[in-house]
């Protein structure tokens, strides 16, 4: 039997197959470089978030509601009227600590008054002594002049009784002038003791008169609640005829221009990640067409499940590892927040570039600061109205 022969190999085919492993090799070497070179620089994450502050809007009074000057979904401006209590309680409350405030202001000022006038009686009390020593001198020089022309019979008993009585009746009235001087010296001392080294718009009696005024001021003002930040109203809850007690939360402010970004990496790829890292965003509402420019402005004290209701209990016998995340907070260009805004929840794709060395105090200016000036208006106001209860209590 005839062996089989063997098939020549085909040059195309064999070209092709080693043309085919050239270009494998080749991309690899590409891939291989591009990744050394550049791509092992970026970590990314599509397990990311945005994020945003959520003021809520508590009142500070007990109340019933009477209005609600807003809604859901609607945009609100710092200081503008969200919600108003029933401002009959405080309306009385201040008008009897306004009362209470000018009575004290007249009650103070009488004190002032009251040392002038003793005073004045004191100087009379030291006349009234002088003259009645001079009247005591008087009435001694008398009895003895009577008493030495007793023995010669040139003066009467009965003259010589009356004369007696004269020099007793200037002593008592000495006594008493003495006694009178006495007690408006004390009189006065008590009244400086209340009135010394102070005004009387300064008096700690008028002052505590005045702080309850800017007590009961504070709870009339307290029955509008504003807008503490710009914003979206969201999550209303309040009802027209509620009562609501101080603490309850009423509805929340979301300040969309004021969002970041919460990316959990995994642990991994924390070990080159830095505050003032370069990043970059997209989202999935916008797509790839749109960019955010931020920067890594925090990494989180712990993962997510350390800070969980119920901690994963990693000591337990049948424990198992899973790789864990740690939130990384990014900051994003308020510019570019501006141009495509963001709502809270939203997911975002996150790139860091961790080959960059990391501004430090570019992410501390990209803090987000918190603070409101719609309550500061409140004590001006209360401080002009007491000024005008003492003014017109001191004329």
């Amino acid at each position: 039997m005839s062996a089989t022969p063997t098939p020549l190999p085909n040059p195309k085919r064999t070209r092709l197959l080693v043309s085919a492993a050239v270009v494998f090799v080749l991309l690899g070497i590409v891939y291989a470089g591009w990744w050394f070179l550049y791509g092992s620089h970026f970590e990314d994450t599509d397990d990311a978030y945005v994020h945003g502050n959520l003021v809520q809007i508590t009142p500070q009074i007990a109340g019933t509601v009477v209005a609600i000057d807003t809604d859901d979904t609607r945009e609100v401006k710092a200081g503008q009227p969200l919600v108003r209590i029933d401002p009959s309680d405080a309306d009385v409350a201040l008008a009897k600590a306004e009362a209470q405030l000018a009575q004290t202001v007249r009650q103070v000022r009488t004190r002032y008054v009251q040392n002038d006038a003793l005073n004045a009686q004191i100087e009379m009390r030291k006349a009234e002594i002088v003259r009645a020593q001079a009247d005591l001198a008087r009435a001694q020089s008398d009895f003895k002049r009577r008493q030495a022309l007793s023995g010669s019979g040139g003066v009467s008993g009965e003259e010589l009784l009356h004369a007696d009585v004269a020099v007793k009746t200037a002593a008592s009235n000495l006594a008493q002038a003495k006694a009178a001087l006495a007690a408006a010296q004390a009189q006065l001392e008590t009244n400086l003791a209340l009135t010394h080294g102070t005004t009387i718009e300064q008096h700690p009696d008028v002052r505590a008169a005045a702080a309850a005024v800017r007590a009961a001021w504070l709870d009339k003002s307290r029955t509008v609640l504003p807008a503490p930040v710009d914003g979206l109203v969201a999550r209303r809850s309040v009802q027209v005829g509620q009562r609501v007690a101080p603490g309850s939360v009423l509805m929340n402010v979301v300040p969309l221009n004021q969002v970041w970004v919460e990316a959990n990496f995994k642990e991994g790829q924390l070990r080159k990640m830095k505050i003032g890292q370069p990043a970059t965003l997209k989202s999935d509402l916008y797509g790839g067409s749109v960019t955010y420019h931020g920067i890594v402005i925090g990494v989180d004290a712990g993962t997510g499940s350390a800070f969980a209701l119920l901690p994963a209990q990693n000591a337990t016998g049948n424990w198992i590892k899973v790789v864990q995340r740690v939130p990384v907070r990014v900051a994003i260009d308020p510019q570019e927040l501006k141009q495509h805004p963001l709502r809270v929840g939203l997911s975002m794709d996150v790139e860091v570039d961790t080959a960059a060395s990391g501004d430090a105090a570019k992410a501390a200016k990209s803090q987000i600061a918190l603070s409101t000036p719609v309550f500061d208006e409140s004590h001006a106001k209360a401080d002009a109205l007491i000024a005008s209860i003492i003014k017109a209590n001191l004329q």
